[in-house]
C-alpha cells in the first residue's frame, strides 16, 4: 500500500469519527472507527467499525450507517477536500469482542505449577 493511500485512509478515519461522534448516536451504544481501508484508485473505501453496548443488533447499527452513507460522505467530503473523495461503505469489525473473550480465557486458566526448588530438579534429572 502507498503511503498516499495510507495517509487518506488515516485521514478518513480521523474526520469519520468525528462526524459519527457529533451527529450519529444510538442509545446505550458507542461506535469506534477502528480502521478505514481506501482501495488503490480511490473510489471506495471500507470502514471497519465497532460496536460496544449490550442488547443491540449490531447488524442493525451497521445497516443503518449504509442506508444513511450519502449524508455521511457529505459531511466527511467537507472537511477533506479531494479530486474524487471515495465512497465509504460500513462493516463490522468484532476484533473487540474476540480480544475480550481470548483474555477471558486466558484469565481463567490455572496458573502455572510452582517450579520445583534446586535440589529435587537436579534429582529428577539424573
Amino acid at each position: 500500500m502507498s503511503q498516499r493511500i495510507k495517509r487518506v485512509s488515516e485521514l478518513l478515519k480521523r474526520e469519520l469519527s468525528s462526524v459519527l461522534e457529533k451527529h450519529y448516536r444510538f442509545d446505550g451504544v458507542i461506535l469506534t472507527v477502528h480502521d478505514v481501508e481506501a482501495t488503490p484508485d480511490l473510489k471506495q473505501s471500507f470502514a471497519y467499525i465497532g460496536i460496544l453496548g449490550t442488547g443491540i443488533n449490531k447488524d442493525f447499527v451497521i445497516e443503518k450507517l449504509n442506508k444513511n452513507r450519502g449524508a455521511i460522505q457529505r459531511e466527511v467530503h467537507k472537511r477533506i477536500v479531494m479530486k474524487n473523495s471515495p465512497q465509504i461503505f460500513f462493516r463490522l469489525d468484532q476484533s473487540v469482542e474476540r480480544g475480550v473473550r481470548i483474555l477471558n480465557a486466558i484469565d481463567s486458566l490455572p496458573p502455572p505449577a510452582d517450579p520445583l526448588p534446586e535440589g529435587e530438579e537436579e534429582a529428577k534429572m539424573g
